[in-house]
């Protein structure tokens, strides 16, 4: 790499100039600033305590060096004690000769990622569309860098909350399915999971009423406690209990399977809690014996982190019930029992950052030596303009009315940009889809997985900004230019000496690909990918307005502009392919 030649020819400046020895990697260097001349820059300050001198006379006589020791040297200039260094553009050229996109990485690895994990009791909504589609991409990027990925969903199909829309279809659905209400089983449950809060409140609202506080209305409200029971009865294995479970489960899972297919998403292996949390209490138990865990007067099992700067958990309810944690200690275990994988990443929002801190100190604390090898990729919530969204107020945006939304807002910009002309019904169709959840998606991962986002679907669908369908259009754009390139066979080899800044500042963005993708790799974060593609896209458009493609008369540069456009649409395909995104063959 450029930059590790510089570094070397830096190192040796400071050595032969001042005498003095240095790591090449403490060299600091960053692409040039576009306002000013140059391809690097150095940071000269870190080199005046050997040189004595002021910055600007330190970073001249480093350049200087450089002239007469680097080959690849062009020029150099100063600006208040940074050094600017151009490289001759035949380096550029020769490097693009070379540039490919297979991935080569030394450091791989067996992973599993686990993302999703709905709960049956409502359908799938916007946090968890960006929930799925973090987890995809940060999958799909592990495997282009050569690491073996298994891609898990884990089911929350058991506990009080799937007990509540139960109760609530069994007191007041009277017998409806999703035949006969015409709706997906998921959407369904879900009607019923918020029918059971807004009862639920009516007998919290009458309770209080009666003189008695909300402390004790909120635990003893009639709902509540029916729904107490039925999740006891589950766990005895009542077997009317059971039916109805297994009833209101397989409309769910029939409602999220359509939805994952409309957003391409599919899953190497699920587990359900329903088959976990045993494992979880027989390893409760054995945490007891060992003392890792103890018993109080009510029954219940807990663990104390207090030395460790946390709390007492809960592990196992009084009543001998499972809790989140005890499942999903057994969930761990059965995980690398099963895959024996290196890494095991968890994709869940960053309001369980606490519970994942727990569990993992509970793993390592019962003596599982892979514990250390857990990680949570925590994320932050989706707003909408409109504000926070409650599943149990019904006041979520639905993933399957949110796909709809943005693939009809597709069809509507399309058609209103003329862009169809000559398209049948069906490739009209295809393309909205295509663009629609391309924006979607796009948007969804732009923002640092850590950070909190708005959504804003009018935004995302831009043809101009920085969003999926710019990126989209930018390639169709060359997807037609080689077609009718290599319609006239005009894709031949080129001899070039001199190119254009702008086709130099492409080259140099095509050349980032690895390390970008790298980069992604290690932070678990699609949106240094969604980010450089972006990057890419502009450089090619500034170059698209710059110069001549296919009326250039210079048949060298002709074929020169046809191989960067070539190796373009290769890095952008790779990029959208690991966001998830399609890319339409015109538009």
């Amino acid at each position: 790499m450029m930059e590790n030649l510089i570094k070397t020819n830096v190192a040796a400046a400071v050595k032969n100039l001042y005498n003095a020895e240095i790591e090449q990697n403490t060299v600091k260097i960053e692409p040039t600033n576009p306002d000013f001349k140059g391809d690097f820059t150095i940071l000269a300050f870190p080199f005046l305590r050997f040189s004595k001198k002021n910055p600007e006379e330190t970073a001249n006589e480093i350049g200087n060096y450089m002239a007469l020791n680097l080959p690849e040297y062009e020029s150099h200039n100063v600006v208040k004690g940074f050094l600017n260094i151009e490289i001759k553009q035949s380096v550029w050229i020769q490097a693009f000769n070379g540039f490919q996109t297979k991935f080569t990485s030394e450091n791989t690895t067996k992973m599993m990622v686990e993302y999703s994990s709905p709960n049956t009791n409502k359908p799938l909504h916007l946090g968890h569309i960006r929930n799925i589609l973090l987890g995809a991409s940060v999958s799909k990027i592990a495997k282009i860098c050569g690491n073996e990925v298994i891609e898990a969903n884990l089911v929350n199909d058991r506990g009080i909350h799937i007990c509540k829309s139960m109760l609530a279809w069994q007191q007041f659905g009277n017998n409806e399915t999703p035949e006969i209400a015409a709706i997906k089983g998921d959407h369904l449950v879900g009607k019923y999971y918020v029918k059971f809060n807004s009862e639920y409140k009516k007998q919290i609202k009458e309770l209080e009423e009666t003189g008695e506080t909300t402390e004790f209305a909120e635990k003893n409200a009639p709902m509540l406690l029916q729904a107490q029971t039925m999740l006891q009865k589950w766990e005895q294995n009542d077997p009317a209990t059971i039916e109805l479970w297994q009833t209101m489960n397989a409309w769910v899972y029939d409602g999220f399977a359509d939805t994952y297919k409309k957003l391409g998403i599919h899953f190497d292996h699920t587990y359900y809690e329903s088959d976990t949390y045993l494992l979880g209490k027989d390893i409760v138990s054995e945490g007891l014996e060992k003392g890792v865990f103890y018993k109080k007067e009510d029954g219940s099992i807990w663990v104390d982190l207090t030395s460790d700067g946390l709390d007492e958990k809960l592990v196992l309810r009084g009543d001998g019930t499972s809790v989140y944690i005890t499942q999903d200690i057994g969930t761990a275990l059965l995980k690398f029992n099963d895959f024996n994988c290196s890494k095991s990443i968890y994709v869940v929002g960053n309001e369980q950052d606490y519970h994942f801190k727990v569990l993992f100190l509970i793993l390592q604390k019962m003596g599982f030596d892979w514990a250390k090898n857990c990680y949570h990729l925590s994320y932050g919530m989706v707003d909408l303009p409109s504000g926070k969204m409650k599943s149990r107020e019904g006041t979520v945006v639905d993933a399957d009315d949110l796909i709809a939304e943005m693939i009809n807002a597709a069809k509507e910009k399309t058609e209103e940009l003329g862009k169809t002309e000559g398209m049948s019904e069906t490739e009209k169709e295809n393309l909205y889809k295509i663009l629609g959840l391309g924006a979607l998606k796009f948007f969804m991962l732009k923002v640092d997985p850590q950070k909190r986002m708005l959504f804003n679907p009018e935004e995302s669908i831009d043809f101009q900004g920085d969003t999926g369908p710019f990126v989209q259009y930018t390639n169709t754009r060359i997807l037609s230019m080689l077609r009718v390139a290599k319609a006239d066979d005009l894709l031949t080899d080129f001899v070039l000496s001199e190119i254009h800044d702008s086709e130099k500042n492409l080259i140099k963005t095509l050349l980032n690909y690895q390390t970008e993708v790298e980069k992604a790799a290690q932070t678990y974060s699609p949106a240094v990918i969604v980010h450089y593609v972006l990057d890419v896209a502009k450089a090619f458009n500034r170059v698209y307005n710059d110069v001549s493609f296919l009326r250039e008369p210079d048949n060298d540069k002709r074929q020169f502009r046809l191989h960067i456009a070539q190796k373009t649409n290769e890095v952008i395909q790779s990029c959208l392919t690991m966001l998830g995104i399609q890319c339409p063959e015109r538009m």
